[in-house]
């Protein structure tokens, strides 16, 4: 797949959950983000290749980022099993990214300290 990210993902250290707005259901929680996209860990399968809108809600304590929630229209790019805890890893691909959606997601992905730095080799996985 030539298309694949090129930025490093990074593992996102907050509880943030992160909703399908067609219809509106819990996806999940935030696993990882960067500026093209996100991992999501859910407890349903999702459907591969659904053009949706995501709601993201960020943390309360941001308190120089003043949009929250986000929405963020995405596509489920990928969702597999993982086995040992029965989730789902679910990837998104945001597919419009306004100015203000990216400039809170810089705002974050600066603010928070993240854990472990992951690769795309990590997530680039198909179905």
């Amino acid at each position: 797949m030539d298309d694949r990210r090129k930025e490093t993902r990074r593992r996102f250290s907050a509880f943030t959950p992160v909703y399908d707005l067609y219809p509106r259901t819990l996806l999940g929680y935030l696993g990882d983000l960067n500026m093209q996209g996100a991992l999501v860990i859910g407890k349903n399968l999702t459907t591969i290749n659904k053009e949706t809108i995501l709601e993201i809600i960020f943390p309360g304590e941001l308190a120089d980022i003043t949009v929250v929630p986000v929405t963020i229209p995405a596509r489920i790019a990928w969702c597999r099993v993982d086995e040992p805890t029965q989730s789902y890893s679910i990837g998104v691909e945001f597919t419009e990214l306004t100015p203000l959606h990216k400039e809170l997601i810089q705002q974050i992905l600066t603010r928070y300290h993240f854990s472990h730095t992951l690769s795309d080799a990590d997530f680039d996985q198909e179905g």
